[in-house]
């Protein structure tokens, strides 16, 4: 007999204990990309490059989400999220992970990888083990390359702190003596600047046949600064590093200019307030507290490491190194079979929407879509959103080449994309020379949708064709991240794409869309009928079930949704690779719902959502995450999939990722994950490898 359930009443799923802190998720999500690290199935420079990206992960996290926690706890300390902590207890939990994080970290590195790296001669030279003709070469080095750009400052009323830049190599150095003018402040501050490697090749010559030699450039100064200095004595020299607030704040009430608001901005990100201190374990603790008094920190967010302060620049050993026995083997994108049997474009499309699943599809198919709307007589326009691009995007090119041959050609780019802000002003000048018409979307919400627009002229008829994504258009990122994008000429869907474009430029009110749902307007409740739709088929005791596939669940409301879909019987399963607010598992709320998290290879990035309507299977597809931003905060949007053909394509992509036993992690009700058992004698289901190989043959 089956044990009876208390389903919890729906007020009560309100309660905190039903939500899993979202930094404390993320923190979650990094310590997975750690694990690849330690995994032995990965090739060698891959863990280290996993390593990396984990350490990356974290500053973005200091940077964004920390600082805003540490604001929040200056402005409303008494204020709970959906999780009952104040932003004090916020910061509480996020120090204790995150030092749990950085511990591990450089355990991997000193411990685990660098031992590795060293029995295939790829080798860190520490200075005590520097051999007499690798000194006289760093000696040398270090005279030319170094030295004439460093400057250091003598600490004394004269010579005040130095500004130290956002993430910077720094260094604090103990001195006893007078220098040239009888001063002896006891301490220097020296910056590396950022035009140097921080790390150094040692030359051919100076290693033996077939071994990779380097040296951290905190290593050369460290072992050459005295020169800094003549005629007084090193104590001590530590290195340090400084995070910082880097998140942006533009008054949307208050400006007349996004363009010169977020330039304003720009110029003061490297200079915002501290919200990390990394230092040299070995620093004395009167140093660590004069750097602390200096920033005004607490131990909180202090980080004592045993290793380079910028794990982040160790990635460039993977591009020193020539040897592919240790990386990912190559692999080559496919073209669908429609562009490859057509070359027509336009007439491709005219046949039957085509999909993209890259990075396993080539991403040239959409750049060749917008090369041939820029040289075909018939087309009239073209309208574009660009979120990031990257440096020389063969898709800017394509737009300027068709604003030139005298097309109409629309771009809104969002300027505050994190990060990006500097590129996207650059490009957008670009554009603007070659008389494009640019504007920069809705002040006050990032513009955030993947859509290209191009108006052909067929006969006496104006075809909408039609390419929309769940990625941004950026060549090199689509080699890296998976993503869908759907070419169609669907003339429902068209339509409304032409109405979102003339809503972002025109700024006129929204109008009814077909097919299409919108943030901030209607994809929110869109997404909750969907959800209730399921629940009224479970009542009726039909069979119902949702997949989302996304990069984060935070959504209070939405959350709520999904717990009384299990409730009702609803099976839900949930891709997630980063952030999940949901706890699944919870007897009454969320025994219905499964969350699992895959890390690979590449970046999981795609969102999907498919509702299987008591049979007549719904999936959707968005650059929006189940995440407050996302339905309320930004311009995003929900287009169907409406091929069966193309359904059933995805539905075998999802199946996939759930059967996955060797990427997948699941997701425990405490929050955190464990890795996917594979059954004795089960075959071995990696969904990543599986496509790749696939669209391969």
């Amino acid at each position: 007999m089956d044990a009876i359930i208390e389903v919890i009443p729906a007020a009560d799923l309100q309660k905190p204990e039903f939500y899993i802190n979202r930094d404390a998720s993320l923190l979650e999500f990094n310590r997975r990309v750690l694990a690849q690290a330690r995994n032995e199935d990965v090739p060698l420079l891959e863990r280290l490059n996993y390593l990396c990206i984990s350490c990356s992960n974290l500053d973005e996290f200091y940077e964004v989400r920390v600082a805003s926690v540490i604001q929040m706890a200056a402005i409303d300390p008494k204020v709970t999220g959906s999780d009952g902590l104040t932003p004090g207890e916020q910061l509480e939990l996020i120090s204790v992970k995150a030092h749990e994080l950085v511990t591990e970290q450089y355990q991997v590195l000193n411990e685990i990888l660098i031992p590795k790296l060293q029995t295939q001669n790829i080798n860190f030279i520490r200075r005590k083990d520097w051999s007499e003709t690798q000194l006289k070469w760093l000696q040398n080095y270090f005279n030319e390359e170094v030295l004439p750009i460093l400057t250091p400052v003598g600490l004394d009323s004269a010579h005040p702190f130095p500004r130290i830049l956002n993430k910077s190599l720094n260094f604090i150095i103990s001195l006893t003596g007078k220098d040239a003018f009888g001063r002896n402040s006891g301490r220097a501050i020296l910056q590396a600047p950022r035009a140097l490697p921080r790390i150094v090749q040692l030359p051919a010559e100076e290693t033996q046949s077939g071994r990779y030699d380097f040296v951290f450039l905190s290593s050369i100064i460290h072992a050459f600064v005295d020169q800094l200095f003549n005629g007084m004595t090193i104590k001590g020299c530590y290195q340090f590093r400084v995070t910082r607030n880097s998140d942006f704040f533009v008054d949307d009430d208050a400006i007349d200019d996004l363009l010169l608001a977020v330039e304003g901005e720009l110029a003061m990100r490297n200079y915002g307030d501290e919200v990390r201190l990394e230092i040299d374990a070995n620093c004395p603790d009167e140093t660590v507290a004069f750097l602390l008094a200096r920033f005004d920190m607490t131990r909180q967010h202090l980080f004592l490491v045993d290793g380079p302060v910028n794990l982040n620049r160790l990635q460039e050993i993977i591009r020193l190194v020539d040897r592919p026995d240790v990386k990912f083997v190559p692999f080559k994108q496919s073209v669908p079979a429609q562009f490859a049997r057509n070359k027509d474009m336009f007439a491709a499309i005219r046949r039957q929407d085509i999909l993209l699943h890259h990075p396993f599809d080539s991403f040239a198919p959409v750049v060749e879509f917008l090369r041939q709307a820029a040289a075909s007589p018939e087309v009239l326009a073209i309208k574009q959103t660009l979120y990031r691009t990257g440096a020389d995007s063969p898709i800017v090119n394509a737009l300027i080449k068709a604003a030139r041959a005298g097309k109409e050609v629309t771009v809104v780019i969002e300027l505050r994309a994190r990060f990006d802000e500097k590129a996207n002003i650059d490009l957008a000048a670009k554009l603007q020379e070659a008389a494009v018409h640019v504007v920069y979307g809705v002040v006050g919400y990032k513009t955030h949708a993947k859509m290209c627009l191009v108006l052909r002229r067929e006969g006496k008829e104006l075809v909408n064709y039609v390419h929309l994504g769940t990625g941004n258009y950026h060549p090199k990122t689509t080699q890296l991240y998976t993503d869908y994008g759907l070419f169609t000429c669907d003339k429902e869907l068209g339509e409304d794409v032409r109405k979102v474009f003339a809503q972002l430029t025109s700024l006129g009110k929204v109008t009814k869309l077909n097919k299409l749902l919108q943030s901030p307007f209607t994809l929110h409740s869109g997404l909750l009928d969907k959800i209730e739709r399921e629940i009224a088929f479970a009542q009726k005791g039909k069979a119902a079930k949702i997949v989302i596939k996304v990069n984060a669940v935070v959504e209070e409301i939405l959350i709520q949704s999904l717990y009384r879909a299990s409730q009702a019987g609803v099976e839900v399963k949930l891709i997630v690779r980063g952030i999940c607010s949901l706890r699944p598992g919870i007897p009454g709320a969320s025994e219905n719902i499964e969350v699992r998290s895959i890390i690979g290879r590449f970046l999981e990035h795609e969102r999907i959502y498919a509702f299987l309507n008591g049979g007549n299977q719904e999936i959707y597809a968005s650059s929006a995450d189940v995440m407050n931003r996302n339905m309320f905060r930004r311009v995003e949007v929900f287009f169907p999939i409406g091929s069966k053909k193309l359904q059933n394509r995805i539905l075998r992509d999802l199946e996939l990722y759930l059967t996955d036993n060797t990427e997948a992690w699941l997701m425990q009700p405490d929050g955190h994950y464990r890795r996917a058992n594979r059954i004795e004698d089960q075959n071995p289901v990696q969904a990543q490898i599986q496509l790749l190989n696939e669209l391969q043959s």
